[in-house]
């Protein structure tokens, strides 16, 4: 075998026409992540990551991408937490040699999260989809995180339509002046009690928090917070206990999607470590073939 230097075309060679580029890098590369979740617990996740740098040199022909891949790779190693993740875009901006002072990466992954029933002594798993944005430029670390929270939603009016249907089934089931309690029961509980249901659609909240400088909050309680703050989670195992309290939880939160979106806004306004957010409340209509959205952001 020849022992020759093998040409690099990226170091020894200058830019036809020079200029300086913003962000260049490589996206969707696999790579593990491992992150302190439930009751402390360390869990490795398949991520995707996206990498960039800045190219500030103008002439330089391009960046050196195997080693940003060499670095992304050090999360395999290391738990992904927020001085790491600084570490790693210095180690990004020092792999370059001097052509770019800035460094970012998005992490796009989802975390498993045990649930328990309303009532029953069930358990299962939820998944979230979860964005990282960590961004370090000269003035510092920024990081942006997105969560996505799929909810229940039970519409008022559709509600509403279906008290007044029930109500007129009565009146014609039951035209004496007196009702025997025993009779309505019986008829309320019997087929022919279903007079009508309002309509639930399968719901999500995707919401962007940026944090700036300030810490990461913890993904898990942050997730559970925002669910307690919709009303209607998303259930994973259960037993009919469960569903029927599932039922009523609905019922005690009949909402438009504008509802649900003050309950998200109202909830991220005191949290002090976001400095500016955007959110968007879908409800995916049963009744309609297109959704009902909501879109805010921090005045």
């Amino acid at each position: 075998m020849l022992n020759r230097t093998l040409p690099d075309v990226t170091s020894d060679f200058n830019a036809e026409t020079p200029a300086t580029l913003q962000w260049v890098g490589m996206e969707d590369i696999a790579v593990p992540i491992t992150l302190t979740l439930q009751d402390g617990n360390l869990q490795t996740i398949a991520a995707k990551a996206n990498v960039y740098v800045s190219l500030e040199k103008p002439d330089a022909k391009g960046i050196h991408m195997s080693r940003l891949h060499h670095v992304v790779n050090q999360l395999a190693t290391r738990e992904c937490n927020q001085p790491n993740i600084e570490q790693l875009l210095d180690e990004m901006i020092d792999s370059q040699n001097g052509i770019g002072r800035e460094a970012k990466i998005v992490l796009s992954f989802d975390v498993l999260l045990k649930k328990p029933a309303l009532l029953s002594d069930e358990t299962g798993f939820q998944s979230y989809p979860v964005t990282l944005h960590p961004e370090k430029t000269v003035t510092g670390l920024s990081s942006e995180l997105e969560i996505t929270i799929p909810y229940s939603s039970t519409c008022p009016c559709s509600a509403s339509l279906a008290r007044q249907l029930y109500a007129d089934a009565i009146k014609v089931k039951f035209s004496n002046s007196t009702i025997q309690k025993t009779d309505l029961i019986d008829w309320a509980q019997s087929p022919a009690g279903s007079v009508a249901t309002p309509h639930s659609q399968r719901s999500y909240a995707y919401i962007r928090l940026s944090l700036g400088n300030n810490r990461w909050p913890e993904l898990a309680a942050l997730i559970f917070q925002f669910e307690a703050t919709i009303g209607t989670p998303v259930q994973t195992a259960v037993k009919r206990v469960d569903e029927q309290a599932f039922a009523k939880l609905n019922a005690e939160n009949l909402m438009f999607c504008e509802d649900a979106a003050r309950r998200i806004k109202l909830a991220i306004e005191p949290m002090s470590d976001v400095k500016d957010y955007w959110f968007k409340v879908e409800h995916q209509e049963s009744i309609h073939a297109h959704n009902a959205v909501v879109i805010d952001q921090k005045n």
